[in-house]
């Protein structure tokens, strides 16, 4: 049984799957085939129906006893945007120049190709031979999507199997400008609201004879956007809420010049800190708008609530496999937008390490070949932290 995974070759093959959420198109049947390989044992997890599923999702896992060690990410990729942007076909895998470029080159396939690669390096050793200890990987197909039924019920089962991890890494791009100058360890939580505000349509002229929505959200929003949330702290950023869409007559438009309206909407997003709580902010939200629109429609998603994962044990050996490679010395952050490090840290302390995520969702995203060879030494020299050879 060979043990050697190539990292580059492995991230071509899950480019080359176009999938976009709920789509999987083959990228976990690639891992599980080489996880297979490797003496892995898979179990292929599908959740959901539509219109967000179903999703498949991927749980691989080797050893046994404690510790026990979770790698997590995931093999779907948001759509190409604008083709005719992209210098190359978005799922050829196409590696130039020292780089390569495809969908998902380094949000987040590049990462999963590096752990499985270190993974294999650190099997093929002989590593867990010798030793307790259990590595699993628990790939999703929906992070980029509403994450309904990707990561939350693959814990879930996880907790009914008895098989949750002591610890977990999160492959997400991490990495600032260069690799290696940033672990996060911790995030802002997310709540949308969507806000429809119905009036009384009627002419310009005859305010009175009408109720103009507009009118009611823009004061509404303006009561919201005057309150400054908090100041942020020693780890987290200050909370901010950003309106992301406006409408009248449930995004129809307004074909008249004389005519007020009948219906006025919104759609915001307030990331948070950890100050707060989502239901708080939901509450607060309902209660300002209610003064200006009492028949004001209203719809909050709490999308995750903000984490914190104190420095310690987990991010000391990640930030000195780090060191080894690359001689940065990450600073640990919490900055970025949110991942499925959100649900994890329910179970486990969890932080997220992975490439330069400077070309992620954009036209030509790609990662520099060397990154990848360099990400894959420093998933193996986690792994030897925690699993001593």
């Amino acid at each position: 049984m060979s043990h050697h995974v190539d990292p580059v070759a492995l991230a071509q093959s899950l480019i080359r799957c176009a999938s976009i959420t709920p789509a999987d198109a083959g990228a976990q049947t690639v891992l599980a085939d080489v996880l297979t390989g490797l003496g892995f044992h898979t179990e292929r997890l599908t959740f959901g129906g539509p219109p967000d599923g179903p999703i498949d999702n991927l749980f691989a896992t080797i050893g046994a006893g404690a510790p026990h060690f979770a790698f997590a990410g995931h093999t779907d990729v948001v759509p190409v945007g604008d083709a005719a942007a992209w210098s190359v076909d978005p799922f050829a895998g196409v590696v130039t120049d020292g780089w390569l470029v495809g969908r998902g080159a380094n949000d987040m396939k590049g990462a999963i190709a590096a752990f499985v690669a270190a993974a294999a390096a650190h099997v093929g050793r002989g590593g867990l031979k010798r030793r307790s200890g259990r590595i699993s990987l628990i790939i999703t197909g929906d992070e980029e999507g509403p994450a309904s039924f990707g990561t939350a019920p693959m814990l879930e089962w996880l907790e009914a199997n008895d098989l949750v991890p002591d610890m977990c890494l999160v492959g997400e791009p991490t990495s600032a400008r260069a690799l290696g100058d940033m672990i996060k360890v911790g995030r802002r939580g997310s709540l949308n609201a969507w806000i429809t505000v119905n009036g009384a349509q009627g002419h310009v002229a005859y305010p009175d004879r009408a109720d103009n929505p507009i009118t009611r959200l823009v004061a509404a929003l303006a009561a919201l956007k005057a309150r400054r949330l908090d100041d942020g702290n020693a780890w987290f950023q200050p909370s901010n809420l950003e309106v992301t869409d406006m409408a009248v007559n449930g995004g129809t438009g307004n074909p008249a010049t004389n005519m007020i309206a009948a219906t006025a909407s919104a759609r915001l997003n307030i990331r948070f800190n950890d100050s707060h709580r989502g239901a708080d902010l939901e509450a607060w939200l309902r209660a300002v708008i209610a003064d200006h629109a009492p028949a004001a429609d209203v719809t909050v998603k709490i999308s995750g609530e903000a984490f914190f994962t104190e420095p310690g044990a987990l991010s000391s050996l990640v930030a000195e496999a780090v060191t080894a490679v690359t001689g940065l010395v990450p600073e640990l952050s919490t900055s970025g937008g949110t991942s499925d490090a959100r649900f994890i840290r329910r179970l486990c302390p969890v932080v997220e390490f992975g490439l330069p995520g400077t070309t992620m969702h954009k036209a030509d995203e790609s990662v520099a070949v060397a990154d990848i060879a360099a990400l894959t030494a420093i998933y193996d020299g986690v792994l030897q932290r925690i699993f001593p050879e």
